[in-house]
């Protein structure tokens, strides 16, 4: 899988969402709706109001007039013309006139009319029995509005109780029942209606610019309303957003920073924007010092060069490049290199990716040594497995030479020496077709203590003549378990033969057992107090053929390793030089009941 991770940018815009704006314009227009409704029925039952109240004004007015201007008896019809067409000059009188209640009319403003019998659509005869002011509107063909007002006329009353004054004719504070006006009787002998028309030109057009005003404050109060519950919203989606990019931000700036492969991100203008510390390490550069400069001036060119292929205008580069660092250091990279571009392919810049290979690289040489060491092991087994017949003829030659010249003592040194050291070579032939040879293990039920006892056995003469003493410590609850008994046998066997080796004349040989983890694991420690392993050795003792004896083959720890983890465990050292080492072996404990 490729080591490169292609980076795009997602543009996100915080807004509010339709339906949230839809829910404020449902909430808000009934409202300003029901407001702007109710102001203009108000501005409208005002206006009405007002023209009601100039129409009894008018009324009561032309009554007094009337009733001074009728103190002449004879005079009362033409009074009543003359102040009832002097009344209606005012401009927003549309008429005024006075009728019976059989419709005709007594008096009006236009002289042509009087004596006409007109068809007024009321009931005269009830309306001219009260003193309630009535009202109702009129459209004349030229779309003119008219505002009527009506009611009983009633000139001849005046206030009772009313106080004597000087020049005017006395009253009795009471009216009788009975007593009539001063006015002609003529003029009292049938009831009268009078109608004030009043013009609405001026009216409507100040109720439809009260209209226009209603509509275009309620139009401004719900765009107000709206834009508050927008930005009350927006506001809400802002730190919403707000705090959601900077736990993205915080997150992805982490993960950046933390990711075990560098990163460098580079603008449009090829300026450094990002800089984590996998690449600060790699390429041994500050991020600080480099934020904000052009790559070309403080990366290396192995890098810059890379962004130069015509290639990445395409596709992802991938490739391995070998780039210069720090002090001249040569650090194998695996590079990964591509375009940045959003949503829209706009171009952003650059994103380089890259992993240190050292590691890598040094891996697959020893890799390649394994191959050529297993290819060099199998020769070997091959030649050590001939290599065995003839060293069998000359120890048989050897042992022959030594019977026949028992009186020669050089010839039995000779004869000595060479069937010692065909065994010596024998023995590293044996040990070579060991490390070859594929391990197979063969558990079966073993007793530790036997076990321990049985390979104590076979160097105790070694640690004796060294004077080296020897104790064992077991506390394994468990006593018989399946394990390869041969395997351990031999592993043991080679450890105590490198600790007695280690130690001179004197010192101690320790072997512990004990389980760990559950009983899951057999521990079996084999310790001593010899020379110990140099620090820069204990990576090496277990390489094939490494030894720091004159006379070791260097195979010994390495056909334990071997056969230990062919079990399935594992071998630790831990030496302190001067004092002892120790070697632990981990085994698992895969049965420890008996069958």
């Amino acid at each position: 899988m490729s080591m490169f991770i292609k980076i795009r940018n997602k543009r996100i815009w915080t807004g509010v969402p339709p339906w949230l704006l839809i829910g404020a314009v449902a909430v808000l227009l009934p409202i300003f709706a029901f407001m702007t409704l109710t102001s203009i029925n108000r501005q409208k039952e005002k206006s009405i109001q007002l023209l009601l109240e100039k129409g009894a004004a008018l009324i009561r007015s032309f009554e007094a007039g009337t009733r001074t201007g009728m103190m002449g008896v004879h005079r009362a019809g033409f009074q009543l013309q003359r102040l009832l067409t002097e009344t209606a000059q005012q401009p927003d009188i549309v008429y005024l006139l006075v009728a019976d209640a059989e419709g005709k009319i007594i008096a009006h403003n236009n002289l042509e009319l009087v004596g006409v019998s007109y068809d007024f659509n009321l009931n005269l005869e009830k309306i001219s029995q009260t003193k309630t002011l009535q009202w109702r509107i009129l459209d004349y063909p030229d779309s003119t509005k008219v505002f009527e007002v009506y009611r009983k006329f009633s000139p001849t009353e005046r206030p009772w109780g009313m106080m004597h004054r000087p020049g005017m004719m006395r009253r009795r504070s009471l009216p009788q029942p009975h007593e009539k006006e001063i006015f002609p009787k003529s003029f009292n002998d049938h009831p009268k209606i009078i109608f004030v028309g009043l013009d609405m030109t001026s009216i409507e057009e100040a109720h439809k610019a009260d209209i226009r005003h209603a509509i275009i404050m309620a139009a401004i109060l719900l765009l107000v309303g709206f834009a508050g519950i927008t930005l009350l919203f927006l506001f809400q989606s802002y730190r919403t957003t707000k705090a959601s990019l900077s736990r993205i931000k915080a997150f992805s700036d982490n993960v950046v920073e933390n990711m075990p492969i560098g990163l460098i991100a580079l603008d449009d203008q090829q300026r450094i924007a990002a800089f984590n510390h996998t690449a600060e390490s790699v390429l041994q550069l500050s991020y600080p010092k480099v934020r904000g400069k052009v790559a070309g001036d403080v990366l290396p060119p192995e890098l810059c060069t890379e962004l130069k292929c015509p290639e990445i205008q395409d596709q992802v580069i991938e490739k391995e490049i070998d780039c210069s660092v720090g002090d001249g250091k040569i650090v194998p990279l695996e590079l990964g290199a591509s375009l940045l571009e959003d949503e829209n392919k706009t171009f952003l810049g650059y994103v380089i990716l890259f992993k240190d290979l050292s590691e890598v690289r040094s891996l697959r040489r020893e890799i390649e040594t394994s191959r050529r060491l297993a290819s060099v092991g199998r020769l070997a087994a091959g030649v050590a497995h001939e290599i065995r017949n003839p060293l069998s003829s000359i120890k048989g030659f050897a042992t022959y030479f030594k019977e026949r010249y028992k009186n020669a003592p050089e010839d039995q040194q000779t004869a000595n020496i060479m069937i010692q050291e065909v065994d010596r070579l024998n023995r590293v032939v044996g040990q070579l077709l060991e490390f070859a040879r594929p391990v197979t293990v063969s558990p079966k039920l073993t007793s530790l203590k036997n076990l321990i006892d049985d390979s104590i056995k076979l160097v105790e003469q070694q640690a004796l003549e060294k004077q080296i003493t020897i104790s064992t410590h077991n506390s394994a609850q468990i006593d018989e378990i399946f394990i390869d008994h041969d395997r351990i046998n031999q592993i043991l066997l080679n450890l105590y033969i490198n600790a007695i080796e280690s130690m001179d004349a004197g010192g101690e040989l320790g072997v512990r057992l004990s389980y760990n983890n559950g009983e899951k694991y057999l521990l079996i420690q084999v310790s001593d107090t010899g020379c110990g392993i140099q620090k820069e050795d204990l990576t090496k003792i277990f390489d094939p053929y490494f030894t720091t004896k004159s006379s070791g083959t260097g195979l010994g720890l390495a056909i334990a390793h071997n056969n230990v983890e062919a079990m399935g465990g594992t071998i630790k050292v831990n030496s302190d030089p001067g004092k002892g080492t120790t070697f632990t072996l981990i085994l698992p404990i895969k049965e420890t009941r008996k069958e």
